[in-house]
């Protein structure tokens, strides 16, 4: 009498066993979490990297106003004198306008300018931050950067 041919353990086994697939995916998605616990924390430095790179832009927009008027503009006037002719002075003697409209800060909140600022020599940006209330530990200020 012939015995069958015996198959080896390895042969036996070709497939994975429904508690090991398990396993590989509860790995996968312990994994998966600690990646976007951790790019959240990412996504606020981001913000404020992109908050103070549009706070030096409108640096660079109300310089220009500044060579226009010799002065920038008041407080009243606001951010608004870069997009819309200014009807009360400091008027530029030759005005352009310099944006199409004044960006909202990341937290989608308004841009508050301050004619003088904390410094009295110049103006303040002010981004309330992630709260969207002034005074609070997350705000910036375009003094605080310089």
């Amino acid at each position: 009498m012939k015995c069958p041919p015996t198959k080896n353990r390895s042969q036996l086994r070709k497939a994975f066993t429904l508690l090991e697939m398990m396993m590989v995916m509860a790995i996968i998605a312990i994994l998966v979490g600690g990646v976007i616990g951790l790019t959240k924390n990412f996504s606020g430095g981001a913000r404020i990297q992109k908050a103070e790179s549009e706070m030096q832009s409108l640096a660079a927009h109300l310089l220009q106003y500044k060579n226009l008027a010799g002065r920038f503009p008041s407080s009243g006037q606001g951010l608004d004198a870069l997009v819309t002719k200014p009807t009360s002075a400091p008027k530029p003697r030759r005005w352009n306008q310099s944006l199409k409209a004044v960006p909202m800060d990341p937290w989608g909140n308004p841009y508050i300018y301050k004619m003088p600022g904390k410094d009295p020599s110049t103006y303040e940006i002010i981004s309330l931050g992630n709260d969207g209330q002034q005074g609070g530990d997350d705000d910036i200020s375009s003094q605080d950067a310089q």
